[in-house]
């Protein structure tokens, strides 16, 4: 019994002496490196007070340490952020929808500013400022070696001011500049109108009001088609839209699918990943959707449309979106700061990642740049438009027609000459009407 009792200790000690041979060098390792933070840490507070000390001006310490925290973000990636009292409250008013400045939404490439998107209706927009155009200068100043932050700064500014910014952009030969006045930016976060017999959807960000304007106009817009059997079906236009609140793209998702996964994220620890599913409920019916996406449709915009697309619950048409495919939390910090820092990558319920890539549409439509007419070019559409027989003096009347079909005929042409020019207002929207379109004319209920 006693050799059975000293055979067991001995191998707990033995056990405890393994234990102890294979953990020293990682405690040892870890030592070092704590080791190694603490010398980094005396080293910024050595620099730290040399600067103060020694700088060639007197300068202010509290921003000195933002500018340090400021950098530290930015280092990780172009979407982490230290956001000042002012800037976290900016950020906060933007949610609810509402805020000044220019309507462009920015982030940072090659020391630049980068449009990701105009926001409809506002100043930016109005200019003709594109996605994927850079910002070179503001006022003459160059944005060269600023953040992120000081360059908004510096667009920022009274509302009702003018501001002149220097834009870079593909296939212009030389910079070029826009001339802008600063606005009071309300976000109308959906806007809803009819084209033809489909219920267009324009969501232009994903704010607190995004799915609420989203199923309202929707209603009311299949009301005034007299009920969804009118309806061809669905234009989601994504186009341009920045993105915003996931819980906000995960209800929009949900709107139009009726299971299924819309969007998992996952972080640092396995443990931190999330999944999000569909709830029974489509707002559309069953209706075709077509999902329309460009260079500037990001984030939450990616997250809807590579949901509906993955479920095969709407054909995407347009170019290839912005590939922004991560999860940034907002943090509130002391002293009424925030940090705004990237803490998942998401994926689409294929389990892809759209981070750099984007979502590619299943259809690929340019939109064409709009280039005036020459006023010959306008004077011989005139000429075409009025040589019709119905024009000729003394023509001959149409006896055949009743007065209803004679209507008729004229709605049918009005429809076609609306649809012609939606096609030279905006193609790309056009195209995704002429699916519908199709789709309905193909689907049973057609005959």
């Amino acid at each position: 019994m006693k050799k059975f009792a000293m055979a067991a200790l001995g191998g707990t000690l033995a056990g405890i002496i393994a234990t102890t041979q294979v953990a020293g060098p990682l405690l040892a390792q870890e030592t070092s490196r704590s080791a190694s933070v603490y010398e980094q840490l005396d080293l910024f507070g050595d620099i730290f007070e040399r600067i103060r000390a020694q700088y060639v001006e007197e300068v202010d310490e509290k921003d000195l340490i933002e500018a340090a925290i400021n950098g530290m973000l930015t280092s990780l990636d172009p979407h982490s952020s230290y956001l000042p009292p002012a800037a976290a409250e900016d950020m906060q008013v933007q949610t609810r929808g509402e805020f000044g400045g220019l309507g462009i939404e920015v982030t940072q490439e090659d020391g630049f500013v980068k449009v990701v998107s105009p926001i409809d209706g506002t100043p930016a927009a109005e200019a003709g400022m594109e996605a994927g155009d850079f910002i070179t200068h503001v006022d003459g100043e160059s944005v060269l070696g600023l953040t992120l932050n000081e360059a908004v700064d510096r667009m920022r500014g009274p509302v009702g001011s003018e501001i002149v910014i220097t834009v870079v952009r593909e296939g212009e030969q030389e910079p070029f500049d826009v001339s802008l006045v600063r606005a009071t930016i309300k976000l109308q976060a959906v806007r809803a109108r009819v084209e033809g017999s489909a219920v267009v959807l324009r969501v232009t960000t994903f704010n607190d009001q995004t799915y609420p304007n989203l199923e309202q106009g929707l209603k009311k817009q299949v009301e005034e088609l007299g009920g969804m059997e009118n309806v061809s079906g669905i234009v989601l236009d994504l186009r341009n839209n920045p993105g915003g609140l996931l819980t906000q793209a995960i209800r929009v998702s949900d709107a139009f699918l009726e299971k299924g996964e819309i969007v998992s994220t996952r972080g640092r620890n396995a443990d931190d990943g999330d999944r999000y599913n569909a709830t029974p409920g489509d707002l559309a019916g069953g209706k075709p959707i077509v999902v329309l996406i460009n260079g500037g449709s990001a984030s939450a915009s990616e997250i809807v449309a590579g949901a509906l697309k993955d479920h095969r619950r709407a054909i995407i048409v347009g170019t290839k979106s912005f590939g922004k495919g991560s999860v940034q939390t907002v943090m509130p910090l002391r002293g009424d700061g925030a940090m705004r820092l990237t803490t998942a990558r998401y994926y689409t319920p294929s389990g892809r990642s759209i981070q750099n890539l984007g979502v590619s549409p299943d259809i690929v439509v340019e939109q064409p740049r709009r280039v005036a007419p020459t006023e010959e070019e306008e004077n011989t559409a005139a000429a075409r438009r009025t040589r019709s027989e119905a024009d000729l003096r003394g023509r001959l009347e149409n006896d055949s027609l009743s007065e209803d079909e004679v209507r008729q005929i004229e709605e049918d042409r009005a429809r076609a000459e609306a649809a012609a020019q939606l096609r030279q207002d905006d193609y790309q929207l056009a195209y995704a009407v002429d699916i519908l379109k199709g789709l309905t004319a193909l689907s049973p209920s057609a005959d």
